[in-house]
């Protein structure tokens, strides 16, 4: 398992050529795989190009995003329901001209914390509209990752349970889930279980300390989680996420109220992060092969 992505806001919140350029760069210079794009408005950035630069520079992408209020597909206002549904379909072409197959994130109802919870009609809209996009995104090889996030970010899917049954209703093979271990630690009851429990269904996997700085700073139990990773066969992309006052998007710093700076070398943070989620994984590997070795007699 070597495929280590990193989201793009550890090195800049705008979408800039010259910021792009700087994100792919610094993401190949230290060993990265894939780089993370927080949706990106098309019409503010040249699309062609970024594909272009992706590509020369040998990177994967995916796309993550969460559906605003007013494009909500769990709303019982038909005319937010559509345009969310629009939104879904741009941001699988904008994934697609990427170059990408991921589509990541919040997908299945707004971002943010809700004052009441999920009705079987909310979930039955969502199951209905997602399992639409996700046929026509079939047409583009994209699949669509739901991001299983806490209580404060989203009333409908905050454990992978959760996220199994919703996938279960849409019937579609190219819905899959997004964790995360950040807010795994919060939801569930054991990540590790969670994850050995959710195995062939993980399309993509955040990892992220439980304050949002340098990994292993925090108090999730890593070890565990690459060792759930390593147990199922997981071998797609594990990316690190991190956030920090140093770097600001509004809307998503608001959203997950990011109001401490963890960091001011996004270099270092980087480099670490890629350091420890390869040592992790390479010595869960060797635990389970040491596990199965029968060392009999020679």
């Amino acid at each position: 398992m070597s495929k280590l992505g990193i989201h793009s806001f550890v090195w800049s919140a705008g979408s800039s050529r010259d910021e792009l350029e700087r994100a792919l760069q610094k993401t190949h210079d230290l060993g990265y795989n894939l780089i993370e794009f927080s949706y990106l408005d098309p019409k503010q950035v040249d699309v062609d190009w970024l594909a272009k630069r992706i590509a020369s520079l040998n990177l994967s992408v995916s796309v993550s995003m969460g559906l605003p209020q007013e494009g909500d597909i769990s709303s019982e206002d038909a005319s937010i329901v559509k345009n969310g549904e629009a939104i879904l379909d741009n941001a699988v072409k904008l994934v697609r001209d990427l170059g990408g197959t991921k589509l990541a994130g919040i997908l299945n109802s707004s971002h943010g914390k809700q004052e009441k919870g999920p009705t079987r009609k909310a979930w039955d809209t969502s199951v209905s509209t997602l399992t639409k996009v996700a046929e026509r995104a079939k047409g583009s090889d994209v699949t669509l990752n739901l991001e299983i996030v806490n209580r404060f970010e989203s009333n409908m899917l905050n454990t992978a349970a959760q996220g199994l049954a919703f996938i279960a209703d849409t019937g579609a093979s190219n819905v899959l889930l997004h964790l995360d271990t950040f807010h795994m630690n919060i939801e569930e009851a054991d990540v590790g279980l969670a994850i050995r429990h959710a195995a062939d269904k993980i399309g993509y996997i955040h990892i992220g300390e439980s304050h949002r700085g340098f990994l292993g700073t925090g108090n999730i139990n890593f070890a565990a989680i690459f060792d759930a990773l390593v147990a199922i066969g997981y071998d797609d992309y594990v990316t690190f996420e991190s956030f920090s006052t140093a770097i600001v998007d509004e809307d998503l710093s608001l959203k997950t109220a990011i109001w401490r700076n963890l960091w001011t070398d996004n270099v270092e943070l980087a480099d670490h992060a890629r350091r420890f989620i390869s040592l992790g994984l390479e010595t869960a590997k060797r635990k389970a092969e040491l596990v199965a070795a029968p060392h009999t007699p020679g």
